[in-house]
């Protein structure tokens, strides 16, 4: 039996939540870089340097970004990993224009590129690539056993899955430090900068309702992965889930 997922979307509209979350994502792509650094005090970009110096060992030639957004992880990994193909997909046209920019701005047009795509279809053949790289993105799949099990479709056998996610301090203080921040103040910075009223309110609502460490854990090994391991970062504000087809 698969992971019930809730459904939390950003506007409660008739639309999808897919339709909804690539609306979000491209209102809010114009300011979303400076506010997540901002949000994270900049402790983002050492989650995705840790999650790089994991799959190194493996030396991986093909590789995958779902939910690249505007291209950071994508555009790490480029450079860390130098592998011979690197695409970078997501279902919001608005966010890679942005990594597209970014990508030609570091040089690496010849060697990472994007296209709109949705997790729960890929197009791509089956065993495509070596690694896959998920930052930040699975909490907002619409159907995430799918998408995983969809995931393993395009990962070559002994190929590597790296996700991460942010999710909920389990030990005190930063528990409760951490449901203060993601109540008020996340929401309140958001919707001041980005000037969307709702994505900055939806977003901590995903991370309280998604399913963090051993559960995430158990549905990543349902969906195929031989090898699944997880690593709280930061005192469990970010996870980083690794697992091994």
């Amino acid at each position: 039996m698969g992971y019930a997922q809730e459904q939390i979307t950003p506007y409660n509209t008739e639309e999808s939540k897919k339709e909804q979350v690539e609306q979000m994502f491209d209102n809010i792509a114009p300011a979303y870089d400076p506010l997540n650094h901002l949000l994270s005090l900049g402790i983002d970009r050492h989650w995705r340097r840790t999650a790089i110096e994991w799959l190194k060992p493996f030396h991986p030639e093909r590789i995958l970004d779902i939910a690249t957004g505007t291209g950071d992880f994508a555009i790490l990994a480029g450079k860390e990993l130098a592998p011979r193909e690197l695409i970078g997909v997501d279902i919001s046209e608005g966010m890679m224009q942005v990594a597209r920019q970014k990508v030609e701005k570091a040089g690496l047009s010849d060697h990472i590129r994007f296209q709109q795509a949705d997790s729960l279809n890929l197009p791509f053949p089956d065993e495509s690539f070596d690694a896959v790289l998920i930052a930040f993105g699975v909490r907002n799949f619409a159907n995430l056993d799918a998408s995983l099990n969809e995931i393993h479709r395009v990962l070559a056998t002994g190929g590597h899955l790296v996700i991460l996610e942010l999710s909920t301090p389990i030990s005190s203080p930063m528990k409760q430090l951490f449901g203060i921040y993601s109540k008020c103040v996340l929401p309140s910075l958001g919707r001041l900068i980005s000037k969307d009223h709702n994505a900055y309110t939806y977003l901590p609502e995903t991370i309280k309702a998604f399913p963090q460490g051993e559960i995430m854990q158990d549905i990543i090994g349902k969906a195929g992965f031989g090898t699944v391991t997880f690593r709280r970062l930061t005192m469990g504000i970010c996870t980083l889930y690794m697992a091994t087809k």
